[in-house]
Parts: structure tokens; sequence; C-alpha cells
């Protein structure tokens, strides 16, 4: 039955520039460290910030697309699906939880504000004055 979902949305800053490279067979492949911040009080009532790190891996298009648009320190939307993997390194197996994305998303706030307040000048610049009404 495949009555099931596997889905994850993140969306978080950057850790670093996004690492770009390229599999033997010639595929794009990328990697983002993106931070996740949860703030709660603690039984003091004391404000606590916690932190979380989420490993991202694009391919692709959408691999070439992010290590472009992507620079450390920018917060970015992510949708793809949880998958775990394994590996052998000096001998020791080592687990790795990772999301595949799907979907990446640039959130440029300032870009966003910048557009806000272009508008609001057109706005201002349309809305009549006193001296302008005809009584």
């Amino acid at each position: 039955m495949a009555n099931s979902v596997n889905l994850a949305i993140i969306v978080g800053r950057l850790g670093q520039d996004p690492e770009l490279r390229s599999t033997p067979m010639g595929d794009s492949v990328c990697t983002l460290n993106v931070a996740t911040n949860e703030r709660y009080k603690d039984r003091n009532e004391q404000w606590q910030e916690k932190t979380e790190w989420h490993r991202i891996v694009l391919w692709g298009s959408l691999a070439e697309r992010a290590s472009k648009t992507l620079t450390k320190g920018k917060r970015v939307y992510i949708e793809g699906r949880i998958q775990y993997r394994d590996y052998e390194k000096d001998g020791e197996k080592r687990y790795i939880t990772e999301i595949r994305a799907v979907k990446m998303i640039p959130i440029d706030y300032e870009r966003i504000q910048n557009e806000i307040a272009e508008e609001q000048v057109k706005y201002d610049a349309e809305i009549e004055t006193d001296d302008d009404l005809p009584f």
C-alpha cells in the first residue's frame, strides 16, 4: 500500500556557501547546511534558543540553481523528503540523515521590502492632495 508521506519543509539560513560538485556520471549535486531556530521558555521562565542543522542535498538543475543563487547567511525555503544513508569511513560505519530537496526557493526579504517600499511610493504619488480637489 502506497498511502504514506515523507515530506520535510525547512525554512532557515545557510551556514556556509553551497557546495556544488559532479558525480562521475556528470550529474550535478549540491549540498547545503541549513539552520533552523526554536525559541522557548525553560522551567525558570528564561528564554532559550535551540539551533538545529539540516543537511540538504539537491540534484541536477536544482543543484546548479542553488549554487548560483544562495550564499552563506541567506534564507531559503526547502521542500523534500527525509532519507537515511550509511557509509564506511576509516573502517567505521557512519549514518547520515539528509533531506533530498525537490523544491528550493531563496527568500530575499531585503528585495521584498524594497519592492513594497517602491509600490508604496507609487501609491502615495497617486493619492490626491487637498490642493488637487475641485472644491
